[in-house]
């Protein structure tokens, strides 16, 4: 890995530490939720300072070039997260939907009291 490659990536995972920190800070960003990046960009970070760990695991799990094995890492990472947020989206729509028919009936219960009253 080159010094300027090594450089860029350790720069683009302190900016993404900060810009995370700047979210959280606005309370744009949900804490457990930056946790995710922060851990991924150390993680990052740790990859580029010690090249080695990447050759090293890469040639335990019989992988070509150190650079597959860490896009294949960050793909499952990715999945990983991805899944998660799509559980979580389901559960909130399912909440969402109840709260709705909930609202929807004391409206409607309300209406039919001002309407009895009304008689």
């Amino acid at each position: 890995m080159t010094a300027v490659l090594k450089t860029v990536l350790i720069l683009a995972c302190l900016l993404t530490c900060f810009y995370t920190l700047h979210k959280i800070r606005k309370s744009q960003m949900q804490i457990e939720d930056s946790v995710f990046w922060i851990i991924i960009s150390a993680l990052l970070v740790i990859v580029s300072i010690f090249p080695g760990i990447a050759y090293t695991v890469s040639e335990l799990m019989g992988i070509g070039a150190p650079v597959n094995f860490v896009f294949l890492a960050m793909i499952f990472i990715l999945l990983y997260k991805v899944f998660s947020m799509s559980v979580r989206i389901s559960q909130l729509e399912y909440k969402l939907k109840n709260l709705v028919q909930q609202i929807a009936i004391k409206n409607y219960e309300s209406q039919e009291r001002k309407r009895k009253n009304e008689k």
